[in-house]
């Protein structure tokens, strides 16, 4: 069954702010992207990034991986907030981004944050916690971009469980939905391959190849 239209375009907490702690010729290297593409780019002026704040991504151009600065958000066509997360891949929202992979990118992080869903009951305030693959330096989130009439934008996806969500690292925080993270062998099919065969890739990155604070 297909999302409502508030799930499509509304997020509900998950996953709105991580931090890229490491410099745009690193990202290069780290990706084997070209870094001259766009070359007046600076370096990001926050190690974080937020909504409507500008992140480094990899994307396929003219045959070749480039490093790229985007700002994270899409336009709600409902007005209110951008939308940051792709949550329901079968809408025509999403779609068309999705089936063509010149429109899939890659958005490295070093840790990205959640906030539980129900308030500490000692404090009666949401907590924060952060997440990160402590056996790499960098992060890949599954992301898509587009242009827009002020530059290029980016969102990155999101995935349920299969099974209880709250026996995943992530889900046991924030249940909702887990971001889509690539292992580094599978970043060259979500940027090549198929719409079929790149969202098979859209699933929960293994627990126990991660760590929480």
């Amino acid at each position: 069954m297909l999302a409502s239209q508030d799930e499509i375009f509304q997020s509900p907490g998950m996953c709105n702010l991580y931090r890229m702690t490491v410099q745009r010729w690193e990202l290069a290297a780290y990706y084997e992207a070209n870094d001259a593409f766009r070359c007046e780019l600076g370096e990001l002026e926050k190690d974080y990034v937020a909504p409507g704040r500008p992140g480094w991504v990899m994307r396929q151009h003219e045959g070749q991986r480039v490093v790229d600065q985007m700002t994270w958000g899409w336009p709600n066509p409902r007005g209110g907030k951008a939308v940051v997360n792709v949550r329901n891949y079968d809408s025509p929202f999403w779609r068309s981004a999705l089936a063509n992979p010149a429109r899939r990118c890659l958005v490295p992080f070093t840790q990205f944050q959640e906030w539980t869903v129900e308030p500490d009951p000692e404090t009666g305030k949401k907590r924060p916690h952060w997440f990160s693959i402590p056996s790499r330096a960098i992060g890949t989130f599954a992301g898509i971009w587009r242009p827009s009439e002020a530059g290029p934008i980016f969102a990155f996806l999101t995935c349920g469980y299969d099974g209880e969500a709250q026996k995943h690292v992530v889900g046991a925080i924030h249940p909702k939905a887990i971001p889509v993270m690539l292992h580094d062998e599978d970043v060259d099919r979500w940027l090549t391959a198929p719409i079929d065969d790149a969202l098979s890739l859209a699933c929960a990155f293994p627990s126990q190849l991660m760590a929480v604070d």
